[in-house]
This record gives structure tokens, C-alpha cells and sequence, in this order.
């Protein structure tokens, strides 16, 4: 069903051109009584004119829309808003896009440079605004927009005024939308990047021309419905593409003691770690930005009860924490048994996603396939008898509220394929207790065996909230570490949904925790619905990356890590991004309707295979693309001066076949006559390319637009993006067969 504004009243402000007239002209067609707002300015806020906004409604009004203009300056907001209610009786949605532009370096900025700025774009969106506030509260509605810029965001040289303007309308549009969420006012920010009037100086014409209007009111139209209730976004978008933003924070560093003074040496000497962005937080709102430093002074003053007579003070905390590290530390749990047949195994496999729908998977649920084998990772489900039968509660010196325990890590390393049948032992020791302060971290390490014969291990890291402040170590060397992936994009991406029944099924492999399928009980855990399983999650990574890179041969899994980060819904869509770094595959995976990571600090160790391989298929043999590029490679010999002048970058290509990287070619039109390199570059490339070796001949055939290609995922792209437009003088030019 389309999206319609019938009975809307939206005002545009800056509407004259650009992006603003897409936006008035796009609600019109939908049905919206649309105030076009111009004052006819120049891009330096200087002359007015009535002719622009007279324009745009002349042709909303052709095409059979209602449309009124109106000339007040955005700082006369009042005068806007009741142009709306003078016309149409109410005003329903405010899109904030009146701007101009005084570039200056820093030095050369007057404070008229400066002020007027903030007043076009700041002060201006903050009138429009609060005049449509009390209007939108009283009836219950209201979409705002803010207007921001990826200077606003990342800063610009020469734009000083500009960026700080453009950052402050994301501040202002946050606030309002904690303020607005009870009336039903929502307010979000875009940073679009359009061909405009205030593009056109810092973009090259044709991609002035190329980045249209259109390609962002999509965007603006949608936020501002009925239907749609995101509250507080910031998204750039341009060229088709929308992309949502948000905080990240590191996990820090406590540079600190009780009763000491804090030192800007403990900063420096703490430097890279308060910089480390590994398994960063990403704080959405102010409160849960402050526990963190709640969480600090709980530790520093723990810390300075430690110091201060660290015997008597541990024996304190232990007493109050219910944790004894002397007694729990080492202490054996009660032996478990596990007895299975080719039932249990198939149910597993049902439960972590797999489907007859994929052919590949009927060695894991058929009992009658020639390879009937058990998934790798249900090495996990006989060693968990030891926490779901309360072994944990038996241990002296860990009196804590099971109520308050989460599953926080997991590790699982296999010695041998796991059979399909039998009787499984397992036996489990405390490892170590770790204090984070704000809780307790437990190592429990269980060992798996088939007889005699060792068959799996697990380390299960429990997090216990609030039992920390015991005096205890913060690491231990026992603890098997999450890593984090490459800084580059993903070798491959796999997404597979979940069904609204997943955490149902999976709990009948023996994890019978109600929050899994009990709705009062989860949201007595605060939690809107049952949570899937972290080890469900766990099991759909594991054998993606089975698939991926080790054909479905479970011998080849020697071992898995995982953190778990954020519970999935039943029915969420499972997105695992894949790194190879030689027979270690890094993984991270992500819930793909929220972009929230659920799974971090992931990986999989996969036994090496002696058998050729792609890994083995050396730089490209066999490729279809070899003969692109032999071609490339002979027409700069011929007319390398000529393509280093027209050209002048370097592009590197990463040729996959099967996700798996077979080929690397190396394209330098910047140095010499040019040059093509196979294999390893000594030098950087300006911007490398990522692409199948079936898309790389669809795309020189012409038969796949590079662009779609970029945006459906098939080309990905790192380095300097804006070369990827010289794509065609290397491919469709000189590279026909």
C-alpha cells in the first residue's frame, strides 16, 4: 500500500529549490497541504525574492495539489507556522532545510560569518519548531525534521560555522525527541549529501548532476508517516543509499585510586587501551551513558577498602558478596551424563535453523544419509547439565542469586567429530573467579568424555550482576579471550531468519530457562517478549561458517569462541559477517533489522586440509576474469601514459570465487606508464574492490551496473569511493573481449 499525507499540513522550509522544492513537491503528490517556504536568498543569506517559492507552488497547484507560499525568514517562525493554520487549519509535519552557507577557514571567520549561519540554520529550526510544538502536543501528532551534514558530523575544513550549526541540530533534535515521545511527536535528523545549491562549490558537476533531490525525499517522507515510529534517528543518505548512525563508546580505562591523586601520567600510560574500540558500548541515552561512571566509583571505592588492609578487607567483601575465592576456585562439580541418540542430534540441527529446504543440510537431519553426522556445536549441550542442574549452587564459596546469573561467553573446542550416538560424561571445575566490580565473572571449564576418551571442551564465562567488589583479580590467564575481526569489510556475509517458534525448538535440546519461552517470566526480566537462546545464536554462526569455508565437513571445527552481546527475537533475521585470517575465520554477528551486534569477539579455528583448495588455487587460475584482466595488462602497455593522465589512482581487486578470496590484481595508473600487478602489492592502492569472479565478467559485460552492484552488496568497495566513477574507462574501455 503506497504512503499517503491526505489530511496532512507539512511546511518545508528552504523549499525553493533543491532538496527542499523534492520535499514540498513529493508530500503534494501524496495528498499533503504543503507551505512552501522561501525567502529568496542567495547561498550567503543575502536579497529576497518571492519568485522561488511562487514557483514550486505553481507547479504542486498544476499537478492538482494544494500548496500556499510563504517569504518570512526562518527566524520569524511564528509568521510560518500560522501561515499554515491561516491556510489549512493545522500543521502536522515541519521539515527543517533552510540553510545557507559562509565558508571561511577558522581564522578568516568573522562574527557575521559566524552568526548568521547560526541563526539560519540553528536558531532558525529552533523558532520554526517551538511555534509548531504546542499545536503538535495538543492534537496528539507531530514529524519534525532536522536538517544535519556529514560536516556537522565528521567537521570540514573551512567550515567552522557550518559544522557547529549542523551538530547542534542533532542536539536539539534528540532532546526534542525524549520530550515529543509521549505527544507523539517524533523528531529525527538526516544528513543528506544532494546536488544543491550549497553543494555545487565543493562537488564536481557531475556529481552535482548525479546525486539527486529525489534520491533523498524517499527518505524524509517516510520518517514523517503515520505509520513509521522512529524517534531520534540520524541517516545520510544520497544516490539511493540511507545508512542510520549512531555512538560509540570504548570500554575505557579506570585511571584512578581511592584516596589518590589522578595523574595525567596514568592517562598517557593508559592510552591506547582508553582508545581501544574493541567490544565497544554504544550508549542510546544519558542514563545508560552514567552507569558507567557509577560502575567506576563502585570499583575505586572497592579498590581503596582493598588497599587499605587488603587481608581483612578481602575477607569483608567475600562475607558481604557471598563469594569465597580460597573455597571456589578449583572445586570439581558432581560428574553429569549425557545419553543420546540420532534423535537429539537432529533436533539440535532443527533448533539452530537448519531446513530441508537446503540440500546441504540433510546429512545433519536425515539418519539414512550416507554422512550422517552431529553438528560440531552440540558439543555444548551435554556439558550444560552442569549449569542446569544447579551444579553450581553445590559449590562452597558461591552463595549467589541465580536469579541475577548471564550467560556472558562461551568456548567450545572439539578433539574429535562428535558421534551421533552414546553416552557422553562430563566433568566441570570452577576455573577462576574474575571481579568486575559491578558483578562477578565465573570460568567454569568442562571437559567431555566418550569413555576414556576426551571428546569436547567448554568454558562457560557466567556474569553474575551485582556480586563483584569481593576484592578478587579483574583477568585471569585461564580465560579463553574473545579477538576482534580485521579492520576491513567482511570476507563474507551470510543472513539467515529465524522462525517465530526458533527459541521454542531449540529449548528441547535441554536449556528449559522459561525466559526463553514464557512471556511473564521474560518480562519480569525486562524484556518485551521471550529472548531466543545466546547458544542458539551460537550454533546458527557456527555453521555458517561451516558452510562458508569448510564445505559442511564437521571434522574440520576444532574450536569456536563467542561474546555474547545483545538477546535476538524469535522471527529477527541472523546477520554473520566473516573474516578468513588463514584457518582462523573471525566472526561477527549482527540482528539485520536493528543492526545491533549480538554475538562479538567471535571466531572459529578450523583443522587445515591437506587437499587443493581455494586457498590453494594460486592468485586466480582458472578464473574467468584472468582474461579481463591479461587484456587490461596489454592495453597498458599500449596506452599507459595516456590512462595515468586520465586516471591517475591506483586500484586494487580482490577476485572471490565460492566467498572465498582466489585472486588479487593490482591496476596502477598513477605511477610511470602504468602497470598491472597478480598477487601482492608493495604499494597502497587508492581504492580496492571486492567482487565474485561471475559479478567481475556480469559487470564488464555490461550486463551489471557497477552502482547496483555496490548497493546490492555484490562490489564492495574501501579506499577512496569517489574513483569507483573511473570504472568505466578501465573496464568497458579497455578491457572488451
Amino acid at each position: 500500500m503506497s504512503l499517503s499525507f491526505e489530511e496532512r499540513v507539512v511546511l518545508v522550509t528552504g523549499a525553493g529549490r533543491g532538496l527542499g522544492r523534492e520535499y514540498a513537491l513529493a508530500f503534494a503528490e501524496r495528498g499533503a497541504s504543503v507551505v512552501v517556504n522561501d525567502l529568496g536568498a542567495d547561498t550567503k543569506g543575502g536579497g529576497k525574492s518571492s519568485a522561488a517559492a511562487d514557483k514550486v507552488v505553481e507547479e504542486i497547484r498544476a499537478k492538482g495539489g494544494k500548496a500556499v507560499a510563504n517569504y518570512d525568514s526562518v527566524e520569524d517562525g511564528e509568521k510560518l507556522i500560522q501561515t499554515a493554520l491561516d491556510a489549512f487549519g493545522r500543521i502536522d509535519v515541519v521539515v527543517n532545510n533552510a540553510g545557507i552557507l559562509r565558508d571561511r577557514s577558522f581564522a578568516r571567520t568573522s562574527d557575521l560569518d559566524w552568526d548568521l549561519i547560526q541563526r539560519v540554520h540553528l536558531r532558525g529550526s529552533f523558532l520554526v519548531t517551538r511555534a509548531a510544538w504546542n499545536h503538535m502536543k495538543n492534537q496528539k501528532f507531530g514529524r519534525i525534521i532536522m536538517t544535519a551534514s556529514a560536516a556537522g558530523i565528521y567537521g570540514n575544513f573551512g567550515q567552522a560555522n557550518y559544522s557547529a550549526a549542523k551538530l547542534g541540530m542533532l542536539g536539539l533534535a534528540n532532546t526534542l525527541a525524549i520530550e515529543g515521545r509521549k505527544y507523539n511527536i517524533h523528531c529525527n535528523t538526516i544528513a543528506p549529501v544532494a546536488g544543491s545549491r550549497l553543494t555545487e562549490t565543493i562537488m564536481p558537476p557531475d556529481l552535482v548532476a548525479s546525486l539527486k533531490p529525489e534520491y533523498v525525499a524517499p527518505l524524509v517522507l517516510w520518517l514523517c508517516h503515520d505509520q513509521c515510529q522512529e524517534n531520534g534517528g540520524l541517516f545520510e543518505v544520497g544516490a539511493g543509499w540511507i545508512g542510520k548512525l549512531r555512538w560509540e563508546r570504548s570500554q575505557g580505562r579506570i585511571v584512578r585510586q581511592a584516596n589518590q591523586p589522578m595523574k595525567p601520567e596514568a592517562v598517557r600510560d593508559q592510552w591506547d587501551k582508553i582508545c581501544d574500540f574493541t567490544d565497544a558500548t554504544k550508549p542510546t541515552n544519558v542514563q545508560e551513558s552514567l552507569q558507567s561512571f557509577m560502575s567506576v566509583l563502585s570499583q575505586v571505592e572497592s579498590e581503596g577498602e582493598v588497599g587499605a588492609n587488603p587481608t581483612a578487607a578481602a575477607a569483608s567483601l567475600a562475607s558481604t558478596s557471598g563469594i569465597n575465592l580460597a573455597e571456589a576456585v578449583g572445586q570439581k562439580l558432581p560428574p553429569t551424563t549425557f545419553s543420546f541418540n540420532h534423535t537429539q542430534c537432529i533436533l539440535y540441527a532443527l533448533g539452530v535453523g537448519m531446513s530441508t529446504k537446503d540440500p546441504d543440510h540433510l546429512r545433519f537431519l536425515y539418519e539414512g544419509h550416507p554422512d550422517f553426522s552431529c553438528l560440531p556445536t552440540f558439543g555444548v549441550i551435554p556439558s550444560q547439565a552442569a549449569m542446569m542442574d544447579g551444579g553450581l549452587s553445590s559449590v562452597p564459596g558461591l552463595s549467589i542469586d541465580f536469579t541475577q546469573v548471564l550467560h556472558g561467553e562461551q568456548y567450545l573446542e572439539l578433539y574429535k567429530p562428535l558421534p551421533t550416538s552414546g553416552k557422553l560424561t562430563s566433568e566441570a571445575t570452577i576455573a577462576d573467579v574474575l571481579d568486575k566490580g559491578s558483578g562477578a565473572v565465573i570460568l567454569l571449564d568442562v571437559n567431555t568424555y566418550s569413555g576414556d576418551e576426551l571428546v569436547c571442551y567448554n568454558q562457560f564465562s557466567v556474569f553474575v550482576v551485582g556480586a563483584g567488589g569481593f576484592g578478587g583479580k579483574r583477568t585471569s590467564e585461564k580465560a579463553k579471550a574473545p579477538l576482534p575481526p580485521p579492520q576491513r569489510a567482511p570476507d563474507a556475509v551470510v543472513i539467515d531468519s529465524t522462525t517465530r517458534d526458533q527459541a521454542a525448538l531449540y529449548r528441547l535440546s535441554g536449556d528449559w530457562n522459561p525466559l526463553h519461552i514464557d512471556p511473564s517470566f521474560a518480562a519480569m526480566g525486562g524484556f518485551k517478549a521471550p529472548i531466543l537462546h545466546g547458544l542458539c545464536s551460537f550454533g546458527f554462526a557456527a555453521r555458517h561458517v561451516l558452510k562458508q569455508f569448510a564445505d559442511n565437513d564437521p571434522s574440520r571445527m576444532k574450536a569456536i569462541k563467542v561474546r555474547f552481546v545483545k538477546p535476538v527475537m524469535p522471527g529477527q533475521s541472523l546477520q554473520t559477517e566473516m573474516w578468513k585470517e588463514g584457518n582462523r575465520i573471525h566472526i561477527q554477528c549482527k540482528v539485520k533489522e536493528t543492526d545491533a551486534v549480538v554475538l562479538s569477539g567471535a571466531y572459529v579455528d578450523l583443522h587445515a586440509i591437506s587437499d587443493p583448495s581455494p586457498e590453494n588455487f594460486a592468485q586466480g587460475g582458472g578464473l574467468q576474469s584472468e582474461l579481463v584482466f591479461a587484456e587490461i595488462g596489454r592495453r597498458i602497455k599500449d596506452l599507459g601514459s595516456e590512462l595515468v593522465k586520465t586516471v591517475n589512482a591506483v586500484f586494487g581487486w580482490e577476485i572471490t570465487k565460492d566467498g572465498k578470496n582466489t585472486a588479487q590484481w593490482t591496476i596502477d595508473l598513477k605511477n610511470g606508464s602504468g602497470s598491472l600487478h597478480k598477487g601482492p602489492y608493495n604499494g597502497k592502492a587508492d581504492v580496492t574492490f571486492t567482487v565474485s569472479d561471475e559479478d567481475f565478467m556480469e559487470v564488464v559485460q555490461g550486463k551489471l551496473n557497477p552502482q547496483k552492484a555496490f548497493f546490492s552488496g555484490k562490489l564492495k568497495v574501501r579506499g577512496n569511493i569517489m574513483l569507483s566513477q573511473k570504472l568505466e574507462v578501465i573496464l568497458k574501455v579497455y578491457a572488451k573481449l
